[in-house]
């Protein structure tokens, strides 16, 4: 069938067209499961939808389809690991709502695919830092599930299954192989993940995976479950293989297990529990590498062997006793006469068949066998006897027991003549007896019909005799079955004959009325009655005869449960209140006994009760059925009590807040006792779930939080009666002002998004009219005021004029008054804001103001939109009403808003699908919300397209490439104006998007390459354009300056030899930019050790570059050889005579300087008179001595180049 390929929708199709659950549906889908597993690739495409439609349904084959196609693909499909993630990712919150199903097969299955989600997800989240909700999500389940492994009172499938998911979390939680040579790339573990994650704790999940591996050596020498152990034991070998570091701890504890808690348990159980510690000491002593712990186990191994025999010879031994008293026990009736053998080969026979049977029956356990099945092995027994046999067994049980074999029978039961009555009382109750099951019921030879027909007068009363009544006489019964059984009939009948008319006197036979006792003697009678009952349950608990606490049935199938069963309903349900007795003589006396009657009585049941209250509160968890049990009598109690007495007072509320009260004091996470026995309660009062809220709100105690969420969803999804009142605690807790309970809060609910109805629609209502909350509100000052103005103007004598006519009509219609008009009021509504609800319609929390108060504090803002947020990730429809309300908002929860909302866009990345609609088409008014740290593209359009603010640009410019930044970043520059908050604005642009250069940059040379590329600026690619900004639109000469100065002033970044390349590489540039020789000055003014390379290297190459042609060039140069003189002597002596004359006419100092270094350095007596030609004599140039120390001037200064 595999080979055959079919199209996967139309099977689908036809699978799901024909009826549910039908033979059609089930082949159709085995034909498309053996040809998806034989080419998966379709699989994604077809699970994420059906998990999203069975999820919610109920359990149907289509359901387990789709799971079990899940987990195939998950865990044993042939698709890449990407797949696989990416599947786990989407089907995450699903696999955690199915966690609470109720079916158990459907639970395993779940459980199976989170193993390996679990890494899965856990690798994908070491990389990826923006998704928290998912982790928090999977912590969730894993803490579900690894409760389930602690817990005494789950379905053994899904406890293993959970045992295979905490050795998974354990691989995980733990460091791999530190050689890299030997590490498996498919082995996620915590070493993968580093220790700065922002949601993921490594010292926690450390920690907790070393926890979990000590639980479960603690389950070892504790459980009685021997299929957990081999389970655990099994999956020891794989944590053993990839975690070698345990080796030591793992074989330490096998050689410290003994079996001591299997005691009480069948000896192959025992043996079964030995055989797997054994098989797994010796795989670890055949795998490489564990050459050191080989002593160690040799040693274990003989103990164990030790222990082995001594076990098995005990259990030798004790079937050799039972076969002997067995076969002891058979030989005994051979002694009596009546049963010896006619057949001379039958003694043979005999005594080699008990052997066998004994042999056989020595091991096998009664006790597994269902108690109808036991009854009619035993009633068969008895059938297999003769009649004349069963007596001799009688006779010989009485003889070995020393009783009488005369029955004990009145006299007058023998005598035919007449007696007194009370004789003849039971001859009517003895008659039927020969109908007591002593043998086969074929077989009886004698019968009352045979012997004496009775009068038909005594028919009637024979019938009205029930069979619980009849008196059961051994005595009697021993001597019929003896041989005289004809005799007993003859003489009953004649006693019959004698006076039938006495048996009639049995009819009007009435009990004597009890004793009446004192107050204290009742209360003792009770508390001996309960106490005797439970002290009895607790020796039967070990027989079995008590049902499990976590049966599903309220109690009565044992003895002690039947018992506890009817002690709950005489205390609910037996006593009567005193009734009221209406006397006009004496009526205020009689009312007073009354209500002292009725306050006795309530007294003295509330001690009752309360008895039965401190006995279940002793030992709450296993005496949970009984809790129940009286709960509901007590309630239905109530229900009937109150339809016939309204002033009766209820017990069940009281009692239930006493147990409740009592046991929240113990409260454990671990403990799903308290959330099961108030999810089978008839009705939980308003007290208990205000306790559930205060349980949930306890942060600081987590295992309470955990207590009272976890019983509020299961209020919500298993009692559709409390599902409202639940939920909305739930939804007021998402807006809690501590973080961590609106976070657990939050966590819950969106469980149900979008696909669990009804509970999803009312979470998308709660949240959005929790946004609705933050809007404005129209107001209605401008409407008052008009018609305080517009009354000062109206005259006493125009009372009658309609005031409204001169009203606007807008300022009508806003007015907060009630209008009377029905027409006016539609005009209200309609012109309140699209997305507003009235004040009275909105929802409130008790953890918030009615009404925002303003300015908004952020913390508040958050409170009221965190769910909303939280939503989006999974409904992106709600950013659409975010982005529509935002512009009702006031500025300060506007700017609230816009830091908040930046994670959630973080989490739903730059190239989420709505998130870049909404960038393109956002609303009128939500330009600043659109325009955060995302999405680039979309904000560059619109600010292209609406021509908006350059400001616009600087919360996203940071996650440009470069290319953008640099065509974007003059609008920036033009922003520039001279103002401190300005520059600041502009100096933290440049920071976010110039890389820091490192320590060791290079050396100032010609051909320094780039220490690093990406895709921000370096702070050279900065300086550079700047300078060319100059020409940009907006910007001009002055606010490049200012830029430029800006960058000066970040020394951390712009360093010396950082400045040395932006000078080099302006310098090559076919053309310099003006401002260029202004940055020069600057930078030699700023850095002395820069003064080499300008004079040596950069002038040299502006003279040959004949920057005299560029007359702002020119003046720059000329200040700069001052500035740096007498260092720029050298390069100044490159110049063309022209050019030098002109530098000295304009820089008279300079020529002693240059006159004194042209006679030292220039040993061509012909040049040296040349340049003297220019320079004059000594006594011509002015100031003839040598600028040594020139003084530093800023830039700028009136020296300096540029406008």
């Amino acid at each position: 069938m595999a080979s055959n390929s079919v199209d996967p929708l139309q099977t689908l199709q036809a699978a799901l067209s024909v009826p549910a659950n039908s033979k059609e549906q089930a082949d159709l889908l085995s034909v498309l499961r053996e040809s998806l597993e034989a080419r998966p690739a379709p699989i994604p495409l077809l699970v994420t939808p059906l998990i999203g439609i069975v999820v919610n349904s109920t359990d149907s084959l289509l359901k387990r389809w789709v799971l079990d196609l899940l987990h195939f693909a998950i865990c044993r499909s042939s698709l890449s690991i990407e797949q696989r993630t990416t599947m786990a990712s989407q089907a995450l919150d699903t696999l955690a709502q199915l966690l609470d199903d109720q079916k158990p097969a459907i639970i395993k299955v779940v459980i199976q695919c989170l193993t390996t989600v679990y890494p899965l997800l856990f690798r994908q989240m070491c990389t990826n830092r923006s998704n928290p909700s998912a982790w928090n999500t999977l912590a969730t389940c894993k803490s579900r599930i690894i409760e389930l492994v602690w817990s005494p009172v789950v379905n053994t499938g899904v406890r293993l299954s959970a045992m295979k998911f905490v050795q998974r979390v354990i691989l995980v939680q733990t460091r791999g192989i530190s050689d890299p040579r030997l590490q498996n790339k498919n082995d996620p573990n915590i070493a993968s993940c580093p220790v700065d994650h922002p949601f993921i704790s490594v010292s926690k999940l450390e920690a907790e995976g070393q926890k979990l591996l000590e639980g479960l050596i603690a389950i070892l020498y504790s459980s009685q479950d021997v299929d957990l152990l081999s389970a655990m034991l099994n999956s020891w070998a794989n944590l053993i293989k990839q975690r070698p570091t345990m080796v030591s701890v793992i074989v330490t504890t096998l050689k410290q297990w003994t079996p001591a808690a299997l005691v009480g348990l069948p000896a192959s159980s025992v043996k079964s529990a030995e055989k797997a510690v054994r098989i797994l000491l010796v795989h670890i002593s055949r795998t490489p590498g564990n050459g050191q712990h080989i002593s160690q186990i040799n040693e274990a191994l003989a103990q164990q062997g030790v222990r082995m025999d001594k076990a098995a010879a005990e259990e030798k031994k004790r079937k050799a006793s039972l076969l002997t008293a067995t076969a002891d026990s058979r030989k005994r009736p051979s002694s009596v006469p009546n049963e010896q053998p006619t057949d001379t080969k039958r003694p043979k026979l005999e005594s080699d068949t008990p052997s066998a049977t004994a042999s056989f029956l020595a091991a096998f356990d009664f006790t597994s066998l269902p108690a109808p099945l036991i009854t009619e092995l035993i009633v068969a027994n008895l059938e297999a006897f003769t009649e004349s046999t069963l007596v001799s067994l009688v006779q010989t049980y009485r003889q070995s027991r020393n009783l009488s074999l005369t029955p004990s029978a009145p006299a007058s039961t023998h005598i035919p003549t007449p007696a007194p009555a009370p004789a003849l009382g039971p001859a009517p109750v003895s008659t039927p007896s020969s109908s007591i099951p002593t043998g086969p019921r074929k077989s009886m030879p004698i019968s009352v019909d045979d012997t004496v027909t009775p009068p038909p007068q005594l028919a009637p009363a024979v019938k009205e005799e029930q069979p619980d009544e009849l008196e059961y006489e051994p005595e009697r019964l021993n001597e019929a079955l003896s041989g005289s059984r004809t005799d007993v009939v003859e003489d009953e009948a004649v006693a019959i004959e004698l006076d039938p008319e006495s048996n009639l006197q049995i009819i009007d036979f009435r009990l004597p009325p009890p004793k009446n006792l004192v107050e204290d003697d009742r209360l003792e009678l009770v508390t001996n009655s309960v106490t005797r009952i439970w002290d009895g349950a607790d020796d039967l608990r070990s027989f079995g005869e008590v049902i499990p606490s976590d049966s599903p049935q309220a109690g009565g199938n044992s003895a002690t449960e039947m018992w506890m069963l009817l002690l709950v309903r005489m205390i609910t349900r037996v006593a009567e209140p005193p009734q009221e007795e209406d006397d006009a003589m004496d009526g205020l006396v009689k009312r007073d006994e009354n209500e002292l009657a009725v306050q006795d009585f309530y007294s003295r049941q509330d001690r009752l009760r309360q008895t039965l209250c401190d006995h279940i509160m002793s030992d709450f968890p296993s005496r949970i059925r009984l809790a129940t049990t009286w709960m509901n009598e007590e309630w239905y109690n109530d229900q009937l009590r109150l339809a016939k007495d309204r002033n009766w007072r209820p017990n069940y509320d009281i009692w239930l807040n006493q147990i409740v009260a009592s046991y929240q004091t113990l409260l454990d996470a671990k403990d799903k006792t308290f959330a099961r026995f108030l999810l089978d309660l008839p009705s939980i009062p308003p007290d208990v779930l205000g306790l559930l809220r205060e349980l949930c709100i306890e942060y600081s105690s987590p295992e309470r939080m955990q207590v009272g969420f976890t019983t509020l969803r299961g209020l919500v999804i298993q009692r559709p009666s409390m599902r409202t009142e639940a939920l909305n605690i739930l939804l007021e807790l998402t807006t809690h002002p501590e973080r961590k309970t609106r976070g657990a809060a939050i966590n819950t609910v969106k469980l149900w998004v979008p696909n669990t109805q009804p509970m999803d629609s009312m979470i998308r209502e709660f949240a959005l009219q929790m946004l609705r909350k933050l809007q404005l509100r129209p107001s209605s000052t401008s409407t008052k005021e008009n018609e305080d103005v517009h009354m000062e103007d109206v005259t006493a004598d125009s009372s009658a004029i309609d005031i409204t006519s001169a009203v606007p009509e807008s300022a009508i219609v806003r007015q907060e008054a009630p209008v009377p008009n029905g027409l006016d009021e539609q005009e209200q509504d309609e012109n309140m804001e699209d997305g507003q609800l009235p004040a009275e319609d909105l929802v409130h929390s008790p953890y918030l103001p009615e009404r925002i108060e303003l300015p908004a504090e952020k913390s508040q803002v958050l409170q009221h939109v965190e769910l909303l947020f939280a939503l989006c990730v999974k409904v992106p429809e709600f950013l659409d009403e975010i982005f529509t309300a935002y512009s009702n908002m006031d500025i300060t929860v506007q700017e609230a808003i816009q830091e908040l909302i930046t994670a959630l866009i973080r989490s739903l990345g730059p190239s989420h699908g709505k998130l870049l609609t909404l960038m393109r088409t956002c609303p009128i008014g939500s330009e600043s919300l659109a325009l955060r740290r995302s999405a680039c593209c979309p904000v560059k359009a619109l600010v292209s397209e609406r021509n908006l603010d350059a400001r616009f640009l600087i919360p996203i410019i940071a996650e440009m490439d470069k290319p953008d930044i640099m065509r974007h970043l003059p609008r920036i520059v033009s922003l520039l104006d001279g103002q401190p908050d300005t520059k600041n604005l502009v100096r933290s642009v440049f920071s976010s998007i110039v890389t820091m250069p490192p320590q060791t940059f290079g050396s100032v040379t010609s051909n320094q390459p780039r220490e690093r590329q990406s895709q921000l600026l370096t702070p050279a690619d900065l300086m550079v354009l700047l300078h060319e900004s100059e020409q940009e639109p907006g910007v001009g000469r002055k606010k490049a300056k200012e830029a430029i100065g800006i960058c000066f002033s970040m020394t951390d970044v712009f360093r010396s030899e950082v400045l040395a390349v932006v000078m080099q590489q302006i310098v090559d540039k076919p053309v310099l930019p003006v401002l260029f020789l202004r940055t020069v000055i600057q930078a030699v003014t700023t850095y002395k050790s820069l003064v080499g390379f300008v004079s040596t290297t950069l002038l040299s190459r502006l003279i040959t570059k004949k920057i005299w042609t560029n007359t702002l060039l020119w003046e720059g140069f000329i200040h700069c050889a001052k500035v740096i003189a007498p260092a720029s002597f050298g390069a100044l002596l490159q110049l063309p005579k022209d050019q030098l004359r002109e530098l000295v006419d304009k820089q008279p100092s300079l020529k002693s300087g240059l006159r004194d270094y042209v006679n030292k350095k220039a040993p061509n007596k012909a040049r040296v008179a040349g340049f003297l030609d220019i320079f004059g004599e000594a006594d011509d140039g002015g100031n003839s001595n040598p600028p040594s120390s020139p003084a530093t001037p800023q830039p700028d200064s009136t020296a300096s180049p540029g406008p």
